[in-house]
């Protein structure tokens, strides 16, 4: 459980501060949260949250990129900037003593970045050698054509990383208009945790990014398009030493009564060396050198996805296996013994997310951005107690009817 001294306040510019003081350490985490991310991006324009995020510590008005690194660096701080599907993220890390002036030249990179071109250029070729990294990792290409396949027209069908035709062809006025668009006081939450007092934090906050106008316009209100299971199935060929077979399944987003159920199944299927698909595919029937689940937390319709990697000799074998797993669960409870132990293990892996300053405040700032709440914290976890076995059969029902197929691997198996 998260401590209880927390402190959440809206300041009159519409920024959100979530506070909690712990003093356990003579350090200061601080995530800013904005709701970017590929989930906002115009099709034409994938992959901007990422370059964005790239470019922005790449000076201000008043610094320069060896600037900042300068006054980051020597008091042996952490800033760095991330991008994911639903958010941004600026996190800094300090001793006590030096929050204040970290915090400050944070603002000033929200506030005032002046995006180098000559920086710009530099990390448009570092992400188009990502992208192009990337078409080399049979895994990746798996899930890429897989996510293509689910999304459709989305933003969730593309990289945060965008395409390489995306990528070259944004500008310095692009990344300009894109952060005057979305770099705005009502659209952002910061989370606070460690050795400062909550009312200091609130102050400080205020004293550095009160001043900030909303702009007259509303923010930007989505308009996504609704997803419609269309499962089909895509093959790759590539000249790999083993097959990469996954199978997919649009699934809840994180404000349904679904999702904890389907977190415990994600669990019970693949989470760990114990979990069902390991011990079945891997160490009974040797089918697999890899194999696993996941169900990541979404703010739209997330997926479920299962997959093995097994020798190319085996692909067929493989893609049954995993199947008939997966419709296992529809077709049979799981027994009480075994959803216990995913209850015990989920839950024993919650706590562990939450021991660090820094581990806190990303967690409450998430759970801000995504618009769960800071009760979500004790609701999930009440959620995931109450799951039976007939209620985790009656979800695997509703979703694991029909898979999406992806297949990459050699042409003659």
């Amino acid at each position: 459980m998260i401590k209880k001294n927390i402190e959440r306040k809206v300041l009159n510019n519409g920024i959100v501060v979530i506070t909690t003081e712990n003093k356990t350490a003579d350090i200061v985490s601080a995530k800013i949260f904005l709701r970017i991310g590929s989930r906002y991006e115009p099709r034409e324009q994938a992959g901007i949250s990422h370059l964005l995020a790239a470019v922005l510590t790449k000076g201000t008005g008043k610094l320069s990129s060896l600037d900042i690194a300068h006054k980051v660096e020597s008091v042996g701080a952490r800033l760095g900037t991330d991008t994911t599907t639903d958010y941004f993220l600026l996190s800094i890390k300090t001793v006590s003593a030096d929050f204040t002036d970290i915090f400050q030249l944070s603002g000033e990179i929200i506030k005032y970045p002046s995006f180098p071109e000559t920086e710009i250029e530099l990390e448009k070729r570092i992400t188009i050698q990502s992208i192009r990294s990337q078409l080399e990792q049979p895994f990746t290409v798996a899930f890429s054509q897989l996510r293509e396949m689910m999304y459709q027209n989305h933003p969730y069908a593309l990289s945060t990383l965008g395409t390489e035709k995306t990528v070259s062809q944004i500008t310095r006025a692009d990344l300009q208009e894109f952060h005057q668009t979305h770099f705005r006081p009502d659209n952002i939450i910061i989370s606070i945790v460690g050795n400062i007092t909550n009312a200091k934090a609130i102050n400080l906050v205020e004293q550095i990014l009160g001043d900030w106008q909303q702009p007259e316009t509303p923010p930007i209100t989505l308009n996504l398009p609704s997803l419609t299971p269309q499962p089909s199935k895509t093959t790759t060929y590539q000249e790999t030493q083993q097959s990469i077979i996954m199978l997919g399944y649009l699934a809840a987003n994180v404000n349904s009564s679904d999702y904890a159920p389907l977190k415990l199944i994600n669990t019970y299927l693949g989470n760990g060396l114990s979990s069902r698909l390991f011990v079945e595919l891997r160490e009974k029937r040797g089918l697999a050198y890899d194999v696993s689940a996941f169900y990541p937390t979404r703010i739209d319709i997330s997926n479920f996805t299962v997959y093995i990697g097994t020798a190319t000799e085996n692909t067929a074998f493989a893609k049954a296996g995993l199947r008939e797993e997966v419709e296992r669960l529809v077709n049979n409870q799981l027994s009480s013994e075994d959803l216990q132990v995913c209850k015990n293990k989920l839950l024993g892996q919650y706590a562990l997310g939450k021991q660090t300053n820094s581990q806190i405040a990303q967690i409450l700032g998430w759970y801000e951005i995504l618009g769960l709440g800071m009760e979500f914290d004790a609701k999930f976890q009440e959620n995931l107690t109450m799951v039976t076995t007939a209620e985790a059969q009656k979800v695997a029902s509703k979703y694991f009817i029909e898979p999406y197929v992806s297949i990459v691997g050699p042409e003659e198996d």
